[in-house]
């Protein structure tokens, strides 16, 4: 490589570099005279948490992104830890955007951490993915015996409300979960390259453009029987099922507006609260 053309590809890439956003929230929650309050935080970059108004005897946090969505490059880092039997509530203040990438993938790391009887909710709104957008999202969960989680996700392949698709890029979803100290729960999606493809099987998504995952827990098969209930109403195809003392549900839809309706119908089948901007 000549010399000129190795000299501007490396201030290319350090002002790429330069670019990128950087965010970590880190807190903790706990119970002090009978209702859940926030202890200690630390935010940095550009994200943020919000909690916006006092309830009862629990918690309410929003996530606020000051980038303006997820581009090549970026890294989030989140530490969550709930403790003393507190109740928390997380979702996002919008939907998340993740850009196209022209170099690295973005970086999102999640830790949850639920300690003896607290029970954390964690409710994003959808991550949509541009056609050859490219993240690494990683969650690790840790719960106490008598903890009480319910984590939602919704990923969307394309701005369908816009007539677009996802048709290449990378999705890589790394999920770990831990009850009582004991691995309980491992899996890592991955879809690379020409995604729009292999959505289109019937074995991956059947053509469907939206994807989401319930993890219920403690859940079982009591709990599955009442969500198999309300099956004939779903808009797109929804499984569920039950093991190792957790249920999960799994969605496929063709956009998003059907995986949020489907989502919705479950979670009132579990009697979770959903956050009052999933209403609006």
């Amino acid at each position: 490589m000549r010399s000129d053309t190795l000299v501007t590809s490396l201030a290319t890439s350090s002002v790429f570099d330069a670019n990128r956003a950087r965010g970590a929230v880190r807190f903790d929650v706990r119970v002090r005279d009978g209702m859940t309050r926030r202890g200690g935080l630390h935010e940095s970059g550009s994200l943020r948490v919000r909690f916006p108004s006092p309830e009862d005897d629990g918690l309410s946090g929003v996530f606020v992104n000051t980038a303006g969505g997820v581009a090549g490059g970026d890294h989030f880092e989140i530490e969550i830890s709930a403790t003393d039997s507190s109740r928390l509530t997380l979702t996002t203040a919008a939907a998340e955007k993740v850009y196209r990438a022209p170099g690295p993938a973005a970086q999102l790391n999640i830790s949850l951490k639920v300690g003896a009887g607290a029970h954390l909710g964690w409710l994003p709104q959808e991550t949509i993915l541009f056609d050859r957008a490219r993240v690494h999202r990683r969650f690790d969960i840790e719960l106490d015996q008598t903890a009480s989680l319910l984590l939602c996700e919704i990923v969307v392949f394309g701005r369908t409300a816009m007539g677009e698709r996802m048709e290449q890029g990378e999705f890589v979803d790394r999920w770990r979960l831990s009850r009582g100290g004991r691995l309980v729960f491992a899996e890592t999606i991955r879809l690379e390259g020409n995604i729009g493809v292999k959505l289109a099987r019937s074995a991956v998504a059947k053509a469907g453009a939206a994807i989401g995952t319930a993890l219920i827990v403690p859940g079982d098969e009591a709990l599955v029987e009442r969500i198999r209930e309300a099956s004939e109403s779903f808009a797109g195809e929804v499984g569920i099922s039950a093991w190792n003392g957790f249920a999960m549900a799994r969605f496929c839809a063709q956009d998003a507006a059907r995986l949020r309706a489907d989502m919705m119908a479950v979670l009132a089948r579990t009697g979770a609260a959903l956050p009052r901007l999933w209403l609006n």
